[in-house]
């Protein structure tokens, strides 16, 4: 796993304390979610995924962490009803990932490591799709917001194919929230963007979760981010999830060591001692 060091400091811990208050003092209801009970994923012989449980609470900035292949997309394929599990259960925003499937799908966004749009379409008209896809009643005005929300009106009437990594990357983050869902799920969202890129993102997701009260869960392996963008995190380990827990209490947990990147190697070590 490629990881960045970062020293824990005042200002992560500042993070983790803010984010607790701006829940309370919004109102935010803390009930779970995303709740995913004893899920596994075979193929054949192969165990993807082996007796997952967690849960992410309402406004909360989940971390998911885990080596290359430890099963962080599958995951995310299953909650995102691409792929059905062999066995478990999962509901997100209160909707069983099985048996209700297209109301999982109205209530969450999903932006893949590589956004998948018409390069011979401009941004708008990528968006435009979309929205009537997604059939919302006003799609003009829905576009106009998200790009607007993004920071995105300028390259709006460019065609994809023409656009940078960053912005691409924008593009396909609005046409996950362009119908306001209560869920976001990206997968290694900052792959292939530059610092500038990254920084820009970081603050969109911080901007997401605050004034929409979007309840994000990002796959990751670039921990400096997770330090600054998530109040808590999981860690897979070929499969199985081997810690979870609020972001504040794991540096709180590992105080004797000096970055997130040391406090991942600590329980990815520990797990595989076991």
């Amino acid at each position: 796993m490629d990881g960045i060091g970062t020293a824990i400091s005042a200002e992560e811990n500042r993070h983790c304390e803010k984010a607790v208050t701006n829940a309370k003092n919004t109102g935010v209801n803390m009930e779970r979610m995303i709740e995913v009970k004893n899920v596994t994923k075979k193929y054949g012989a192969f165990t993807a995924l082996d007796n997952l449980s967690l849960s992410v609470k309402k406004g909360e900035i989940f971390g998911f962490l885990g080596h290359n292949g430890a099963g962080k997309t599958t995951t995310t394929n299953i909650l995102t009803t691409l792929l059905e599990p062999t066995s478990g259960s999962a509901t997100v925003a209160g909707f069983d990932i099985i048996t209700q499937s297209i109301d999982v799908r109205r209530n969450i966004g999903y932006v893949p490591e590589n956004v998948q749009l018409y390069d011979t379409l401009t941004a708008y008209e990528n968006l435009e799709f979309f929205a009537r896809l997604s059939e919302i009643t006003d799609p003009k005005t829905a576009i106009d917001e998200t790009l607007a929300f993004l920071q995105a009106t300028s390259f709006a009437h460019m065609k994809i194919g023409e656009l940078s990594k960053g912005m691409r990357q924008r593009i396909g983050l609005a046409q996950a929230i362009i119908h306001k869902p209560p869920v976001l799920f990206l997968d290694e969202p900052s792959a292939g963007l530059d610092p500038t890129g990254i920084r820009q993102l970081r603050d969109i997701i911080l901007r997401l979760n605050k004034e929409e009260g979007t309840t994000i869960f990002m796959n990751t392996h670039l921990l400096v981010e997770v330090a600054k963008t998530c109040t808590a995190i999981g860690v897979l380990n070929h499969g199985k999830l081997i810690y979870t827990d609020t972001l504040a209490n794991t540096l709180k947990r590992f105080q004797n060591e000096d970055s997130l990147e040391q406090i991942y190697f600590s329980i990815d070590s520990d797990s595989n001692e076991k």
